[in-house]
């Protein structure tokens, strides 16, 4: 019957239309992964606009009615340029600003006495003060563009306008205060979610490329691996944006009172999501020396691509689990538990040099992502081991076992332990005395 035909006898353009039909999925698939990416950025820069334009309206309205009536340009200048800064480091920019702004301010007021007014005058104060902020900060940043800044003002300001010193360092203060209040009590953003938009793009494509690896080994194709792992390799802007993840949240659960109750289950998924960092080494490893072992012939067991399958999974319930909350992660274990035993029993059907590190750095992932769900290193590494093991004496029983079995001896051998038995048994003064030899 026609539809009894196997796949081996497909035509030409039947293969290139099943190829074209994953490419199609896994264009579909990127797309959709871009588009999500794109309505996180979105959600994002809706968060810090907000921010900015409420912080800038409240330094402005605090500004007229602290320091008097006046053009207070600096102060909402000084909320939006903390908001805006990096996140995670906002505290730190509020810091940099103010001490910024003295540097500028008295470097400015010394040379101005001392040099006067004037274009030269201008260029050697904004040179000798972004000289002096880059000295104490050891680096450029806000406190160097401040400095900067706030000399030139002095130098061209103040001779026509005196008494800008004093209005500037208070404006800087409301500003840099405001924009913290902002971040800390008015607006501030859910930590865990931001950490969870940030894993989610990684652990989507980990785990995708994984499955992939898997169905490479199945189907003993190189090329698949070598995709797989140059997928893999895009995933550095995903990693980085985690890293800014992190941090910033880490500052929201340090300076906002009411996330203070999310610092513990924040901590719980700060370690996860650094560990998850360190898996994707360890996929492109996996991925690097599949291919490696397939385009040398090397043998594939089976239980191979079942113990890549199972990291897979387990990936994907980690992440649902520290999602839920509940502090359960059983499935996980249970999971990398199960990959660890295919491991070892792929190990044990019989693999070359490169399956052997496949297998290596299956068992390196599981230790990690069993650390990731909150066990102790060596506990992790233990878990991995025994599980390797109880997977290998399935195919391969330790030799131990057949030590135990009972020995059977001749007539001559029974004889002999009977005699022996004899002699421990007889009483001391039964036994035969100890000769001891004679002098010469």
């Amino acid at each position: 019957m026609a539809d009894e035909r196997p796949d081996t006898v497909r035509s030409p353009l039947d293969r290139a239309a099943a190829r074209t039909g994953r490419e199609l999925t896994q264009l579909r698939a990127e797309g959709g992964a871009a588009g999500r990416l794109r309505l996180r950025q979105l959600e994002i820069t809706v968060v810090i606009a907000g921010q900015a334009g409420l912080a800038a309206a409240l330094a402005a309205l605090l500004a007229q009615h602290l320091l008097g009536p006046g053009a207070h340009v600096f102060a909402p200048a000084a909320a939006v340029g903390t908001i805006a800064t990096a996140i995670g480091q906002r505290a730190r920019r509020t810091l940099e600003l103010l001490v910024g702004v003295g540097l500028g301010i008295v470097v400015g007021d010394v040379l101005r006495d001392l040099l006067g007014s004037g274009s030269w005058q201008t260029g050697l104060v904004v040179a000798l003060a972004v000289a002096t902020a880059l000295l104490v900060a050891g680096r450029g940043g806000a406190l160097v563009g401040q400095a900067g800044g706030t000399a030139v003002l002095i130098a061209t300001l103040a001779p026509v306008e005196p008494g800008l010193e004093l209005p500037r360092i208070f404006d800087a203060l409301v500003g840099g205060v405001v924009g913290l209040l902002v971040v800390a009590l008015l607006l501030p953003v859910n930590p865990l979610r931001v950490l969870d938009r940030a894993t989610e793009p990684i652990v989507a494509v980990l785990t995708t490329e994984l499955d992939a690896v898997a169905g490479a080994l199945t189907t003993r194709d190189a090329d698949a691996a070598v995709r797989a792992l140059e997928r893999m390799r895009g995933l550095n802007a995903d990693v980085g944006r985690l890293n800014d993840a992190l941090s910033g949240a880490e500052e929201v659960v340090t300076i906002a009172p009411v996330r203070w109750r999310r610092r513990d289950q924040f901590h719980r998924y700060a370690a996860a999501a650094q560990h998850l960092e360190r898996m994707v080494l360890y996929a492109r490893s996996v991925a690097r020396r599949s291919a490696t072992a397939l385009q040398y012939g090397e043998p594939i067991p089976p239980a191979l691509a079942d113990a890549v399958t199972r990291l897979s999974q387990a990936v994907r319930v980690m992440r649902r689990e520290y999602r839920e909350g509940t502090g359960d992660l059983s499935d996980t274990r249970r999971l990398v538990r199960e990959s660890a035993e295919l491991a070892g029993r792929a190990w044990a059907q019989g693999v070359h040099s490169f399956g052997d590190g496949v297998i290596t750095d299956l068992r390196t992932a599981d230790s990690e992502l069993l650390r990731a769900t909150g066990c102790d290193p060596d506990d992790a590494n233990r878990m991995v081991r025994t599980a390797a093991g109880a997977g290998e004496a399935e195919l391969r029983p330790p030799p131990r076992a057949h030590m135990d079995r009972a020995v059977r001896h001749g007539p001559r051998a029974r004889r002999r332990s009977r005699m022996v038995r004899r002699g421990r048994s007889r009483p001391a003064a039964f036994r035969p005395p100890t000769r001891t030899p004679r002098p010469n």
